[in-house]
C-alpha cells in the first residue's frame, strides 16, 4: 500500500534547500546518526539527505518519503549511500512491517506530521524493546520567540513549508509515548537574537524500555 503526497511546491522548496544546506545543519545529521547500528526506518527521508551519513553499523535503513517527487531523489541518493537503503512512499500512520526495528531516526519531520502523539506511539510500536529513538528537530522557545513561532504558526508557515509547526514541544511528546530520553541537548544554528523561529534544535536520543 502507498500514501504518495502531491506537495509540488514544498518539494521544489525543500529539494533548494536540502541543497543548499548548512554546514551546522550537516553537523547535527551527522551527529543525530552517531552510534547506530541494526536496522533502521527513517521517517520523512526527504531528498535523502542522512543517507550519506549512516555507520557501516547499520544494516539496512528502510526510509520513509512519502511525498513523490522527493522520494525520487531519495532513490538515488540511496543507490549511492554506504549501506542498504530502501526507499518507502508510505506514510508512517499507514506503516506496517514484519519485523521490528533497532531504531528510529527523525530529523525535521515531526514539526509537521498532523498527529504528533499518534505518530510517536506508533515509533514507539515500530522498535524493539530496548531500541533507539534517534531525533533531531526544532522545538518551542520561550518569551518572544514562541510567540513568533505561535503567529507564523497560525498564519502563513505551515502553508509554505509541508505542514511544519514550529511551536511544537515535541520532546514532551516523546516522554508521554513511554520513551526514556537518554540524552537530549538544544543547539542553536543561528545567532539566539535572530528573529528565526526555527534556529533552535533539540537533538536527542530515546529509548523504548526493555
Amino acid at each position: 500500500m502507498t500514501d504518495a503526497v502531491d506537495n509540488p511546491f514544498f518539494a521544489r522548496l525543500w529539494i533548494t534547500m536540502s541543497r543548499h544546506e548548512s554546514e551546522a545543519i550537516r553537523r547535527l545529521r551527522r551527529r543525530n546518526l552517531a552510534g547506530l547500528s541494526g536496522r533502521v526506518l527513517e521517517i520523512g527521508a526527504g531528498t535523502g539527505t542522512n543517507f550519506e551519513f549512516y555507520p557501516d553499523t547499520v544494516t539496512e535503513v528502510v526510509a520513509i518519503e512519502p511525498e513523490r517527487r522527493l522520494a525520487e531523489l531519495a532513490e538515488k541518493a540511496a543507490a549511492e549511500a554506504p549501506v542498504p537503503v530502501r526507499v518507502s512512499t508510505e506514510t508512517v500512520e499507514h506503516f506496517t512491517d514484519d519485523e521490528k526495528f533497532d531504531a528510529v531516526v527523525c530529523s525535521l519531520v515531526l514539526c509537521s506530521v498532523e498527529d504528533l502523539e499518534g505518530v510517536v506511539d506508533e515509533l514507539f510500536s515500530l522498535l524493539r524493546p530496548g531500541g533507539q529513538l534517534h531525533y533531531l528537530e526544532h522545538v518551542g522557545g520561550w518569551g518572544a520567540r514562541a510567540r513568533l513561532q505561535r503567529f507564523v504558526d497560525a498564519t502563513f508557515w505551515p502553508r509554505l513549508f509541508g505542514n511544519c509547526h514550529t511551536h511544537r514541544h515535541t520532546e514532551e511528546a516523546i516522554a508521554g509515548a513511554g520513551f526514556q530520553v537518554t540524552s537530549a541537548t538544544r543547539k542553536w544554528t543561528l545567532p539566539s537574537w535572530a528573529p528565526i523561529p526555527v534556529a533552535e534544535f533539540a537533538i536527542g536520543v530515546a529509548a523504548r524500555p526493555s
